[in-house]
């Protein structure tokens, strides 16, 4: 079996059989909860190394878990939900959340949003340079290169880009972005980073309009998405 475990907290039989049964069939251990108060009792004794939580749950809203959760679980979560409003997807991601599918979600998508977050949790080494299909990002001498050619960004781009590809994989909310790059003072003010994007794509990207790099996350933020080489 995977060295991993995996704690479904989910109130749904049926989707937990079907989590169960498509994990155990990729090596990882699981566990189930079905209910807020039985999940953080699983995630205090059992320390799982990944939490799927669904926020509908029948004692406690899966926000208020996840808030109790990040008092001192550091492990990823990964958020399942049918709920599809933008507020609560911000709201998940803001107060610590990994990452979030809505139901129903694709195997394949799952599987591979659960590898790139437990990745993540593995820690990686103080790397200098993170290079990636035809770009490469230098991080110990500010350098960008796109197809071996130098790219040059202002320090705003660049700031912007280090942060994105330094969480590879991961969502990063609007408001989160704005604020590690621009302050707090500027967390509403989400044209400062349409503009930016909109730069760096035309810089990076192969195409612009079909970005293969930094993803829209449809109202919510932004995803940089690369097959990673550590240098």
């Amino acid at each position: 079996m995977n060295s991993h475990l995996i704690l479904i907290i989910d109130d749904e039989v049926q989707i937990r059989k079907l989590l169960t049964i498509t994990l155990h069939s990729h090596k990882f251990q699981v566990i189930e909860a079905a209910s807020g108060k039985e999940g953080i009792a699983l995630v205090s004794t059992k320390v799982p190394d990944l939490v799927l939580l669904d926020l509908g749950l029948p004692d406690e809203s899966g926000h208020v878990i996840l808030k109790h959760l990040r008092e001192w679980y550091t492990n990823p979560i990964i958020i399942i939900s049918v709920q599809t409003h933008e507020e609560d997807i911000i709201q998940a991601l803001d107060n610590g959340a990994n990452d979030y599918l809505v139901k129903p979600f694709r195997t394949g998508e799952l599987l591979a949003r659960i590898r790139s977050a437990l990745r993540k949790a593995g820690g990686e080494p103080n790397i200098s340079v993170a290079a990636f299909t035809d770009l490469s990002i230098d991080f110990a001498n500010r350098i960008v290169k796109k197809n071996n050619i130098v790219v040059k960004l202002t320090a705003t781009e660049y700031a912007l880009l280090s942060l994105l590809a330094r969480n590879d994989g991961k969502v990063l909310t609007h408001q989160y972005l704005l604020k590690q790059i621009w302050g707090s003072s500027h967390q509403n003010e989400s044209q400062y980073l349409r503009v930016f994007i909109a730069q760096l794509r035309k810089k990076i990207e192969s195409d612009p309009n079909r970005p293969s790099y930094i993803n829209t996350e449809s109202g919510i933020g932004y995803r940089f998405t690369g097959n990673k080489t550590l240098l």
